[in-house]
């Protein structure tokens, strides 16, 4: 059974989260509070110290902050393309590990965690002194391309995590500091090195914004890729779903690059999610994705694994890609690996490495205050073992969604890997995915001091992805208010 702070008790079929310890190495240095803040809290942080004190911030007559005016203005001049801000009506002025303080007072869980960014939460002590010394040590913020130490730090931990086979013979390209850029780079690099055009990618994925990105991305509007079935279990292409869907899911992909009458010649590359994000938190089956290596090397397409989501420790691994132990041609990384700054990376095999200078460029490649932040957390990931942590926190906080999901049929299904999470919302009657039942529940959490986001097909999945600095209180309030907030939303539904 699982604790939570109301004192009730979630069946997670298996043994109680307070056996989980936090390494106390990463408790010293997180400095992240052993109270977490009761739903709607206000006030000063639980612990007795204060959050950053949030220079900066447009305050009202008296000198309280107006988020009501500073919301209505972002609505009248920002683009309508805007997201978050929509479901997230609040004006984040301090922030602190898991917590986020609004200029209304209230304090939040943040289990958004900047989409997967802030791989040690709000303010990390770690990141903040790195970015402190860069500043204070008069270097220049800005340098293109050029070589710097910081730069070379910060190469030199990333290669230190790579996969070892990939590390031994690879070639870094910064990118422009997103992700969509560095996913970009990556088709380029394997189009430019193969001469082929043609692209594989899956049902279900998301790459990012770009045009070419979005080409590869699961809600493609006009497909210039071939498509393949990405195995899951709820709702698998095949209607059989376990290992027998996943094994008909690399049949299919085989026959159909084999079959001189497929329509599909020699193509580019291969790009992959070793757990689709934004396609509902679907993790890809271990020997799946070893199935999709041998493929592609027995016919000479460079696999692309675009750990920009799943990267520095989320899935309970360091990459995504090391649960099934295969190491890719291509590794697009970013979010984490900037510290919470932007930063974006391609990592390949030495053999691609053909294009011309300036094939691949951007004026802010050469991110100082990122490199510097992202190596921090990159060592700090690392010396800490918190990819190790993610992996049984995760573990038994799925076991205690799957005990509730026993007596809510509302919940489809819960999945995910580490602290990568997913709950899909489904009409109880028919199955059928339930967007407006999932946005319900999130405004619920929102209401009980908890951030959430939607994904998956029609946006009907609630996605967790919280710091992996968590601690088990922590772990236990978010689920205490996730269990109050899915019965809520499913009355005011129905």
């Amino acid at each position: 059974m699982f604790e939570t702070q109301s004192g009730r008790a979630i069946s997670a079929g298996g043994p109680t989260l307070v056996a989980v310890t936090e390494p106390a190495a990463a408790a010293a240095a997180t400095e992240i509070p052993t109270q977490v803040p009761p739903q709607g809290s206000r006030g000063p942080d639980p612990d007795g110290q204060a959050l950053p004190d949030g220079t900066g911030v447009s305050e009202g007559p008296g000198g309280s902050v107006a988020p009501e005016s500073i919301l209505r203005r972002q609505a009248q001049r920002e683009s309508a393309a805007r997201t978050y801000a929509r479901s997230l009506p609040i004006v984040p002025v301090r922030a602190r590990g898991l917590t986020i303080e609004g200029a209304d007072g209230r304090r939040y869980l943040d289990c958004l965690s900047g989409a997967g960014t802030l791989a040690l939460g709000h303010n990390h002590p770690v990141v903040l002194e790195a970015i402190r010394r860069v500043l204070d040590s008069g270097a220049p913020l800005h340098v293109l391309d050029l070589a710097t130490p910081v730069k070379d730090a910060f190469t030199t931990e990333l290669f230190a995590n790579l996969p070892p086979a990939l590390a031994a013979d690879a070639r870094i390209q910064f990118c422009g500091p997103a992700g969509t850029d560095a996913v970009e780079a990556a088709l380029k690099l394997v189009r430019t090195a193969t001469g082929r055009p043609g692209l594989l990618a899956f049902t279900g994925a998301y790459h990012g914004m770009t045009a070419g990105a979005l080409d590869a991305s699961g809600g493609a509007p006009g497909v210039r890729v071939t498509r393949l079935p990405y195995p899951q279990d709820l709702r698998c292409p095949f209607g059989v779903g376990g290992p027998e869907g996943a094994e008909l899911s690399a049949r299919w992909t085989e026959n159909l690059l084999d079959d001189p009458k497929g329509g599909v010649p020699a193509p580019a590359g291969m790009i992959v999610e070793p757990v689709q994000g934004e396609g509902g938190v679907i993790p890809a089956p271990d020997g799946w994705l070893r199935r999709m290596r041998a493929i592609t090397a027995a016919r000479g397409i460079p696999l692309i694994a675009d750990e920009v989501q799943t990267g520095v420790g989320r899935t309970g691994a360091f990459w995504g890609v090391d649960h099934a132990g295969v190491v890719p041609d291509v590794m697009v990384l970013s979010k984490a690996i900037g510290g919470s700054l932007p930063l974006a990376v391609i990592v390949y095999r030495a053999g691609l490495d053909v294009w011309a200078p300036g094939a691949h460029a951007g004026t802010f490649r050469g991110n100082q205050l990122a490199m510097a932040a992202g190596t921090a957390t990159l060592a700090f990931v690392r010396e800490n073992r918190l990819a190790e942590r993610a992996a049984v926190l995760g573990e038994r906080m799925l076991a205690a969604l799957r005990g509730l999901a026993c007596g809510h049929p509302c919940i489809g299904e819960v999945r995910g890997r580490g602290l990568m999470i997913g709950i899909e919302l489904v009409d109880p009657d028919t199955g059928a995915a339930a967007p407006s039942l999932a946005a319900g529940v999130r405004q619920e959490c929102l209401d009980r001091g908890l951030i959430v986001e939607l994904g998956g097909r029609h946006g009907a999945v609630v996605r967790l992805l919280p710091p992996l600095t968590l601690t088990d209180e922590q772990a236990a309030a978010v689920l205490d208010r996730l269990a109050d907030a899915i019965p809520a939303a499913a009355r005011r539904t129905h």
